[in-house]
Order: C-alpha cells, then sequence, then structure tokens
C-alpha cells in the first residue's frame, strides 16, 4: 500500500502543474518529440525538459533518446491508477450523498 501511496502522490504532484498536465494531454494523442511539445508553449527548452523529468519521474512519461531527438510518451499504467483512485473516491462519495438524498426524502414525508 505505500509504494501505491508513494507511486500517486508523486503522480497528483507531477499533476498539480499546468504546463504538465498540458504535456500529459499531448501525450494521449501519442508519441512526441520534445521540440514536438514545446511548440504551444512559451517556454525555453531547458525549461520544458525540467516539466519532461519531473513528469518521467512520476511514472506518467517516459522518454527515449535516438541521436538527438528525444521522443516522450504516455505510460498508461499510472495514469490508469489515478484514475482508479478518483472513481473509487467518486463513488464513496456517491454514495453518501444517495445516503444523504434518502435521509432526507424520510424527513420530507415525516413533515
Amino acid at each position: 500500500m505505500a509504494k501505491f501511496s508513494t507511486d500517486l502522490d508523486r503522480a497528483f504532484s507531477a499533476l498539480a502543474d499546468p504546463t504538465r498536465r498540458a504535456i500529459v494531454s499531448r501525450l494521449c494523442d501519442g508519441p512526441k518529440s520534445v521540440s514536438e511539445l514545446s511548440e504551444p508553449f512559451e517556454l525555453a527548452l531547458p525549461s520544458l525538459l525540467k516539466h519532461v523529468r519531473v513528469l518521467e519521474q512520476s511514472g506518467l512519461v517516459s522518454s527515449e533518446k535516438i541521436g538527438r531527438v528525444r521522443t516522450c510518451r504516455i505510460e498508461p499504467d499510472v495514469l490508469h491508477a489515478t484514475e482508479a483512485w478518483i472513481h473509487q473516491h467518486i463513488s464513496a462519495w456517491e454514495k453518501r450523498l444517495d445516503r444523504m438524498e434518502v435521509h432526507i426524502e424520510r424527513m420530507k414525508r415525516k413533515n
């Protein structure tokens, strides 16, 4: 459980930054070179590479360098784990809200 928690912590920490979320979104369309990733951003290449490194350390992204070209791709397993965690909590809250709705309906019928 501790490793799962650490992985989630890293993933959510990486996704807390809007630039990194945008990079992940772009990679969902398929692998891209770092230069392709940098196109919509007004960032110097070293700054973009820092974001890529954070995403790599979180396990959300992997990259491969062939010659002078570094290609990044999404790692779906970590995204699936974060999605599962979110859905688990959404489900719990939906059940709580359903119980509250039943309770409110009961209270209305009493009045």
